[in-house]
């Protein structure tokens, strides 16, 4: 598994990743997380396409080292990580999450947010399984804020 920058060459393929249809709810598409990277500069987004070999399998959207404001937090915010539909359960999830923490570590980074939507089907369950705990917030979307102290992965 490796994380690739994404270019003309591989846009497609990437945007064509999608979770199941029971899942759109929860997580946005590549396409609209490219628009909402455009749409906000501020936030300062990172993002890299998930290959396994030569297929993509999945993406990764952050906010990188932005200062924190009203509407921003971070400075380091997972605003997106999909894996594809037929791909979930072989442990893409936890390899993303753990090559985005060593990244982080690197830029000395202590802390990664997140946000999910609660319910049935909600990714909540598999970020509390990596270690991420709710804040005790919510954003204004009613989206629980979830916080990974970086000290505590191996």
């Amino acid at each position: 598994m490796r994380l690739v920058e994404i270019t003309d060459d591989n846009r497609d393929a990437v945007m064509a990743v999608r979770v199941h249809p029971g899942q759109e709810r929860f997580v946005a598409s590549v396409e609209d997380s490219f628009r909402h990277a455009r749409e906000s500069p501020d936030a300062k987004p990172w993002f890299r396409a998930v290959y396994d070999g030569d297929e993509p399998v999945g993406f990764v959207m952050l906010s990188w080292n932005l200062t924190p404001g009203p509407e921003l937090r971070g400075p380091y915010f997972l605003w997106r990580l999909l894996v594809g539909a037929g791909l979930q359960g072989r442990g893409y999830g936890t390899a993303i999450l753990d090559e985005v923490v060593a990244l982080l570590r690197a830029e000395g980074a202590s802390e990664l947010i997140t946000s999910c939507v609660p319910g049935e089907g909600s990714p909540e369950p598999f970020y509390r399984r990596y270690g991420f705990v709710p804040n005790g917030e919510t954003d204004e979307d009613g989206e629980i804020i979830l916080t990974l102290d970086l000290s505590t992965r191996p």
